[in-house]
C-alpha cells in the first residue's frame, strides 16, 4: 500500500538529483521484459520503450530505458491456427527491426482443469515471463526484485475489467480491477486508452495485428468492449479515464483494508500449521463485518490459494461464528468448524492424517495410531483424597491404557459451570436434550516447535517438550503422532498423552472436581 510520498513523489524525485548507489547500479543493469502479443497496445509499448520515457516504478519517474535492458517475450498460444503463427512472425520482424532480443514460448491447452481459457492463457503468459526474468537476472547478476515485467494494459482494459467484475458480483479487490503494479509487474500505459495508442501507431505509420476473436461478443470482455463501453461513453466520453481513477481509489482503500485484516488475522490466530488454522471465534465475532470477511478469506487462502470463496461461503462461516457453533464445507474440501469459542479451518489432508480438534468434556475423539482419547468429569467423594484417587486411577488402568486425573478448576473454568456439567453427566440420557450451561473442552493436537511443559514432579520448572520426548525415547518420525492435550489452541499443555502430565494441572488436596483423561486403543464399533 503506497504512502503519499510514494504515490505522489515520483515526479519530484525524477526532477531532482539522482543518487548513484548500489541500488541504482542494480536498476541500471536489471532486465526489463516487454510482453508483446502483436496487438496495437503491446506494439505501442515496444515502440515507446525504445523511443520514449516510461515510468517503470523504480522510484525515478518517467525515464528512458537503456536498450541493453530491454527484452521481448511473445507467447504463441496456438489458439487461432495460422493467425497465431502470423502474430509470432510479426513480433519477430518487429524485434529484428528494433534490434531487441526476443524469447518465444509455445503453449498448449489440452487440459484446462476447470479453468476458463482466458484465465489459463493468462497464467501461461505470466509463468513464462517469470521464468524469463529469472534466467535474465541470473545472467546479468542482478536481483530478481530489480527486474521489471511490462505489460500493455490500458485504461480501457481497466474499465472493461471493472465492469466484468461488477457483473460477476466482485468485492473491492475485484472492482479495483487491474493494478498499476504488482511486485515486479508494471503497467506503464495504464493512464492511456486503447484509442490513444492506436492514434500513436497511426501517426508513427506502424502496423499491428488484429485478433478477429476480439469481435465475438459471446465473450464477456468483448460484450463489455463493444456494447457497454460505447453506451457509457455517450454519457461520459472519458468513461475509461473516470473508471480508471475510481479503480485507483478502490485499490488504495482495498490495500488499506487488507492491511487491517492482516493485523486482525494475527490477533485472532491461536494456532496455525500447514494444514490448519485456529481463530478466536469470540474475537472474530466482535470484529467489524468488513474486516471479519477478509480475515476468513485470508485464513482460507493461507491453507489453499486455489480455494475460490464466494460471498455465500464467507457469510455461512460468519453465521456459524455469530451463533457460536456449526460447520461449513468450503471449496477445495476445507472444513470450517466453530466450537468452544474457536473457528477451526482444516484441509482434507489434515483431517485424515492428524488428530487435531476439540475434545468435549465429557466426550471422546480418535487420535493417531488407532487410539481414542476419552474425557469425563469425576466428582471427589466426601472424605476422599484427590491425590490418592489420581494415583489409584493410573495404577488401575489396563495394560494398554493410560489414565490421568487433573484438577478441572485449574483448566480455567468456573466451578459452578463445571458443577452444572457434572449434574448433566449424572442424569445422562434423560438430560441429553438439555443444553449444558457451558461447553467445556480441551484442545488436542501434536507437538509444535517451541512448546514448553512443566512436567509433573518438577515442581513448576519448565522444560522443552522436545527434550521431554527425547527422554521418553519417542522417535522423530513418531512425534507428530503424539497427542498433546492443551487448554485451548496455542494454550498451555495439560497432558502429553501417555507420557507426562503438566504439574500445573495435577490433583491437589483441595480438588473437588476432576477431569479423567484416558488414552486407549480403538476397539471398533
Amino acid at each position: 500500500m503506497p504512502t503519499v510520498s510514494q504515490r505522489y513523489g515520483s515526479a519530484a524525485r525524477a526532477r531532482g538529483p539522482q543518487t548513484r548507489g548500489a541500488q541504482s547500479a542494480e536498476q541500471a543493469n536489471a532486465p526489463v521484459v516487454l510482453m508483446v502479443s502483436g496487438g496495437a497496445d503491446s506494439t505501442a509499448l515496444l515502440l515507446m520503450a525504445c523511443s520514449g520515457a516510461l515510468d517503470i516504478a523504480d522510484g525515478r519517474g518517467a525515464q528512458r530505458i537503456a536498450r541493453a535492458r530491454l527484452h521481448v517475450l511473445h507467447v504463441n498460444h496456438h489458439l487461432r491456427g495460422a493467425q497465431s503463427d502470423a502474430d509470432e512472425a510479426f513480433v519477430r520482424e518487429l524485434c529484428a527491426r528494433e534490434g531487441l532480443p526476443l524469447c518465444v514460448e509455445h503453449a498448449s491447452f489440452a487440459e484446462l482443469s476447470g479453468r476458463n481459457l482466458e484465465a489459463a492463457a493468462r497464467e501461461v503468459r505470466y509463468a513464462a515471463a517469470r521464468r524469463y526474468v529469472r534466467e535474465l537476472s541470473a545472467k546479468a547478476g542482478t536481483p530478481r526484485s530489480a527486474a521489471r515485467i511490462l505489460t500493455a494494459h490500458t485504461a480501457s482494459d481497466r474499465a472493461e475489467t471493472f465492469f466484468m467484475n461488477a457483473i460477476k458480483g466482485a468485492g473491492a479487490a475485484g472492482l479495483s480491477s487491474i493494478p498499476r503494479r504488482r511486485n515486479i509487474i508494471v503497467r506503464p500505459l495504464i493512464d492511456q486508452t486503447h484509442e490513444d495508442l492506436v492514434r500513436y501507431l497511426q501517426v508513427a505509420g506502424e502496423s499491428w495485428r488484429e485478433d478477429e476473436s476480439n469481435q465475438d461478443t459471446s465473450y464477456l470482455r468483448n460484450f463489455i468492449r463493444h456494447r457497454i463501453m460505447p453506451m457509457a461513453a455517450e454519457r461520459n466520453p472519458s468513461v475509461a479515464h473516470s473508471v480508471s481513477a475510481a479503480c485507483d481509489i478502490l485499490g488504495d482503500e482495498d490495500a488499506f483494508m487488507s492491511q487491517l485484516a492482516a493485523t486482525a488475522l494475527r490477533a485472532c490466530t491461536r494456532r496455525a500449521t500447514r494444514g490448519s488454522v485456529v481463530l478466536d471465534a469470540v474475537r472474530l465475532a466482535a470484529a467489524e463485518v468488513a474486516i471479519a470477511r477478509r480475515v476468513v478469506r485470508a485464513a482460507v487462502a493461507s491453507l489453499n490459494v486455489d480455494a475460490r470463496l464466494e460471498m455465500r461461503h464467507i457469510e455461512a462461516v460468519l453465521a456459524c461464528v455469530a451463533a457460536g457453533e456449526g460447520s461449513v464445507t468450503l471449496p477445495e474440501g476445507i472444513d470450517a468448524r466453530v466450537e468452544f469459542g474457536s473457528l477451526t479451518l482444516r484441509t482434507p489432508a489434515e483431517r485424515e492424517t492428524a488428530a487435531t480438534g476439540w475434545l468435549a468434556v465429557p466426550g471422546s475423539m480418535p487420535v493417531a495410531n488407532g487410539s481414542v482419547l476419552e474425557a469425563e468429569l469425576v466428582e471427589v467423594p466426601k472424605g476422599s483424597d484427590p491425590v490418592q484417587m489420581a494415583l489409584q486411577a493410573n495404577r488401575a488402568a489396563a495394560p494398554n491404557e493410560q489414565v490421568v486425573l487433573i484438577d478441572a478448576v485449574a483448566l480455567g473454568y468456573a466451578p459452578h459451570d463445571l458443577a452444572h456439567l457434572a449434574e448433566d453427566q449424572r442424569w445422562g440420557a434423560e438430560r441429553a436434550t438439555v443444553p449444558s450451561r457451558r461447553d467445556v473442552g480441551l484442545w488436542v493436537d501434536s507437538p509444535v516447535a517451541g512448546d514448553l511443559i512443566c512436567p509433573f514432579g518438577m515442581h513448576g520448572r519448565s522444560k522443552k517438550l522436545s527434550d521431554l520426548l527425547n527422554e521418553a525415547r519417542v522417535p522423530l518420525r513418531d512425534r507428530p503422532l503424539t497427542p498433546v492435550v492443551r487448554t485451548a489452541p496455542g494454550g498451555a499443555i495439560v497432558w502429553v498423552a501417555g507420557i507426562r502430565l503438566d504439574d500445573r494441572f495435577k490433583c491437589t488436596a483441595t480438588s473437588k472436581l476432576l477431569v479423567k483423561l484416558t488414552l486407549r486403543p480403538f476397539l471398533g464399533a
